[in-house]
């Protein structure tokens, strides 16, 4: 069967079992564990993780793919070991399939317009995975990763849920069709809401906006929107932060003293 990538849904077919291999290593995936796929594609990653775990639950909004995947996977299918679930990721509840907090993992090539709420629904969920492996932009890797010295409000956002680790470069041509940038492996593992016993997440991501609502401005002005200057300046003292600190260079640690008091 001929298929072809739709632009409006974002493909990009992985062909490389190098990078299939990767993201099994760093998943850290075994037999009895049960994987979320998103976006499984032509099923090359699908074919992996299925080799190695109890079970793969395979979330994908393309009709034709799931047709693909019906057909290549019919055995997988009536063992149980795949679940082939037509729609759309962003509305895949993980509890509706029995899934307990940690007791799942999320695996997958996501499109890359879809980073933000992807990471954002999976790590604030209710029943949040164990670890998440994701193939993405190489950009987007090294923004959450803050590899040039300066937070931003994603790497921050994935922080405060768990721990990103670079994995490797994936180079464009290790897809079909050919991307017009590089993408990276990222893990993120030791994933809890623990931050939010003592913050409500609301007020944390609120105080998060403001502080980076404008990169160019100190922080401690753009904190002022929600806060008096004189009570922001007067919480910058309890913390030993400067008054010319800027949004990016400070850690997620300090973010959460900020949301407390603030």
């Amino acid at each position: 069967m001929a298929l072809y990538a739709q632009k409006s849904l974002g493909q990009n077919f992985l062909k490389s079992k190098w990078v299939i291999d990767l993201m099994v290593e760093a998943g850290k995936i075994d037999s009895h564990d049960i994987i979320v796929e998103a976006g499984p594609g032509k099923g090359i990653l699908t074919e992996g993780l299925l080799a190695c775990t109890r079970q793969v639950i395979a979330i994908e909004k393309d009709p034709r793919l799931i047709l693909f995947n019906q057909l290549k996977f019919k055995n997988e299918i009536a063992a149980g070991a795949l679940k082939l679930i037509e729609g759309d990721v962003m509305e895949f509840d993980p509890a509706s399939e029995e899934l307990q907090a940690g007791g799942y993992k999320v695996i997958a090539n996501i499109p890359y317009y879809l980073t933000g709420h992807f990471l954002r629904y999976f790590l604030s969920h209710q029943t949040p995975p164990s670890r998440m492996v994701l193939l993405l932009q190489r950009e987007v890797v090294d923004r959450i990763m803050a590899r040039d010295g300066k937070e931003s409000m994603l790497s921050i956002a994935v922080k405060v849920f768990g721990t990103p680790k670079y994995i490797e470069k994936v180079p464009r041509e290790m897809f079909s069709p050919k991307p017009r940038v590089d993408s990276a492996v990222l893990l993120i593992e030791n994933i809890t809401k623990d931050s939010f016993k003592h913050i409500d997440a609301n007020h944390f991501f609120a105080v998060l906006r403001a502080g980076f609502a404008q990169k160019r401005k100190k922080l401690l002005n753009n904190l002022s929107a929600i806060a008096p200057k004189e009570s922001v300046t007067e919480i910058f003292k309890k913390l030993s932060l400067s008054e010319n600190v800027r949004a990016e260079e400070l850690p997620v640690s300090k973010w959460k003293q900020l949301a407390q008091v603030l």
